[in-house]
């Protein structure tokens, strides 16, 4: 029997305009002789799911459902395409959680966690080999702050709002004049900002996923991007970064990555697809973490959909695996 699945897209923030993009993708490729989809979605005013007549339905909250032509529709489980708030932030967990509902992402408290780049930071920092960038994270834009961190920190700089994603906010700055204009624009995402010092060398992205037989590690994508940085424009203009799936690296550097982002997804209690963003540092190849992010993007331009394609998997099926180990997880 054919279990229905609540597609869950839309969102609170700028990263909604995303989360339709991904969220038509997966809708695109989820088996449909397996799986009943409902694209359902969720706005601070809304939650609604609109039929193939242009009908809008208003989903009942207070048990998830929807109500059409008579029938009632509750889900099997829920696949979570939204980028940021509510549904990368631990929000929509808490209240899938309460209703019982099995959902393909990290948990509540992993989202909540993993939404801040700098908490991030200070639990993986002590597994072998994962190096973090010097960094300071700011609770406030006053002149006391950027003295701390002319202080603390040597330009270059990327300063990125603290719980934003798709690199909204973010910034590259060289010196100390490019500084102020550079913190209003993080403040205006969120209301904590991290500052880190630039590492040089090779950057690259890669997805992780647990399976019933266990944690798997697909070939990474290295980013070469025309801009000065993987910025949001490089990230979602096609053709405006250079995207090699696999990335170049030795034979060491790929058991070494692989065995360092098993070890993160395993610390961070993981669980669904997630991506780590990384570098490689030009000097001595050092392995330096960027950030995590648990619902990673699933556009046409993409990379999980890039690094399951060179794994030779199915997208399909890496879709279908989601959702089964979501149902698994509830039983």
């Amino acid at each position: 029997m054919k279990k229905t699945i609540a597609l869950v897209t839309g969102g609170y923030t700028g990263e909604s305009v995303i989360s339709f993009k991904s969220s038509a993708f997966v809708e695109s490729k989820i088996d449909r002789n397996k799986y009943d989809v409902f694209k359902l979605v969720i706005l601070k005013d809304e939650w609604y799911y609109t039929d193939s007549s242009d009908v809008k339905h208003q989903i009942d909250k207070n048990d998830f459902s929807l109500l059409i032509a008579g029938t009632k529709i509750v889900f099997d489980a829920a696949f979570i395409m939204i980028h940021g708030a509510p549904g990368e932030d631990g929000k929509l967990q808490g209240y899938f959680d309460l209703l019982n509902i099995p959902y393909t992402s990290c948990d509540t408290l992993t989202s909540s966690l993993t939404m801040n780049k700098g908490y991030s930071k200070a639990i993986v920092s002590g597994i072998q080999d994962l190096h973090v960038a010097k960094s300071v994270q700011l609770f406030d834009n006053s002149s006391s702050s950027s003295k701390h961190l002319l202080d603390s920190l040597v330009f270059p700089l990327f300063i990125k709002p603290n719980n934003g994603g798709s690199s909204i906010g973010m910034s590259k700055v060289k010196n100390a004049i490019e500084l102020p204009d550079a913190l209003v624009k993080a403040f205006n995402e969120d209301s904590q900002v991290l500052v880190e010092e630039f590492i040089q060398g090779r950057e690259f992205s890669i997805g992780v996923y647990n399976t019933i037989e266990g944690i798997r590690v697909l070939p990474s994508t290295e980013v070469i991007p025309s801009n000065d940085f993987f910025d949001y424009e490089a990230k979602y203009t096609p053709g405006a970064t250079e995207e090699i799936t696999p990335g170049r690296m030795s034979e060491e550097e790929k058991e070494r990555v692989e065995r360092i982002v098993i070890e993160i997804y395993q610390k961070l209690n993981c669980k669904g697809m997630v991506r780590i963003d990384y570098f490689l540092q030009d000097l001595n190849s050092d392995f330096y973490f960027v950030e995590i992010n648990t619902i990673p993007g699933q556009t046409a331009q993409s990379f999980i959909p890039q690094q399951v394609k060179a794994a030779g998997l199915d997208i399909a099926d890496f879709y279908g695996e989601l959702i089964e180990m979501a149902l698994k997880n509830r039983d």
